[in-house]
């Protein structure tokens, strides 16, 4: 394994949450009394508009929807899992990082199992320099699954 002392993961790397954020738009724009199309691509700062544009408890709707259906968006993956358990034994600070609401990525770590592994959370605008000023400048950065294998290898 890499010596390393602390590793920043995209959330993305263990599944992809961008189908989840959009069906969640899909399904509550109407709800909302938004056209989901008129958001910003960056989750970070369509949560900022969906603020400022007063959209109500859009976060607890969010972590309702998120919490119903991550099953169908999100699978546990046992390479994933392994590689993430033996950064875990190695005591590397183990952050995740993702442009997404706190809402969907708090319930997209519980869905891939990766819940108890992390150390930290980063979410929203900016998530990836918060992690890193977290966990320092030598933290490795991790933005697929396929880097987070290898690194555990």
């Amino acid at each position: 394994m890499t010596e390393v002392r602390a590793v920043a993961i995209d959330l993305d790397a263990l599944g992809d949450t961008r189908p989840l954020w959009n069906d969640w738009l899909a399904s509550t724009g109407t709800v909302l009394g938004l056209n989901p199309d008129d958001l910003p691509a960056d989750r970070g700062e369509a949560a900022a508009e969906l603020d400022r544009l007063g959209a109500g408890n859009w976060r607890v709707l969010l972590a309702r929807y998120c919490e119903e259906r991550a099953p169908v968006y999100l699978r546990r993956d046992a390479e994933t899992s392994a590689a993430l358990r033996a950064l875990a034994s190695a005591e590397h600070a183990i952050g995740f990082f993702t442009d997404a609401p706190e809402s969907l990525a708090r319930v997209a770590l519980a869905q891939a199992g990766a819940e108890r592994r992390a150390s930290m959370l980063e979410t929203g605008a900016g998530a990836l320099d918060r992690l890193l000023a977290a966990l320092g400048a030598n933290a490795v950065v991790i933005h697929g699954r396929i880097e987070l294998l290898e690194l555990a290898t």
